[in-house]
């Protein structure tokens, strides 16, 4: 005795429609590279926020930096780091613009940290020099953006009549 619980198909399935449908545009070389570029920036956004995780749970550092231990700026500076790191490298990962605004805060605040109070917290020439240089891509990558959507418009405008 059959039930009939599992639903039967009205029209039988027709593979010959599967082509009809429109490929997805290929990605210019650039975008494919500027998503790789934001995804290891990610990456590295999200192993910071680990890292003040780390510390401030006392995981790291022998438990010397847990967040009772800590004096007043590193409380504050290590309490900001651990929630922006990994919210702008969710940002990031995703390609949303407003990752990039997150990855900026939290990259100001490290070089603030260990430019402009280094006694407080710290001589680290690495880590400034590694967010420079991310701006440094970045900024390429949107000139190079730039300069793409201006070309694109000056081909739109020589072949208009």
């Amino acid at each position: 005795m059959q039930y009939g619980l599992v639903a039967r198909p009205s029209r039988p399935y027709l593979p010959a429609m599967e082509p009809d449908s429109q490929p997805l545009p290929k990605l210019p070389l650039t975008e494919i590279l500027f998503l790789v570029f934001m995804r290891l920036v990610a990456v590295s956004c999200f192993w910071f926020g680990l890292q003040y995780w780390a510390m401030l749970t006392g995981y790291s550092l022998g438990g010397h930096g847990r967040f009772d231990m800590l004096n007043l700026p590193w409380r504050v500076a290590g309490s900001a780091l651990a929630v922006i790191f990994p919210v702008a490298a969710l940002g990031l990962w995703l390609g949303a613009s407003w990752g990039a605004v997150i990855w900026v805060m939290g990259a100001g605040a490290q070089i603030a940290m260990y430019k402009v109070w280094p006694h407080i917290f710290g001589a680290n020439t690495l880590v400034p020099v590694m967010h420079g240089l991310v701006a440094t891509i970045y900024i390429l990558f949107l000139v190079a953006f730039w300069l793409d959507q201006r070309q694109n418009e000056e081909r739109a405008r020589i072949d208009l009549p």
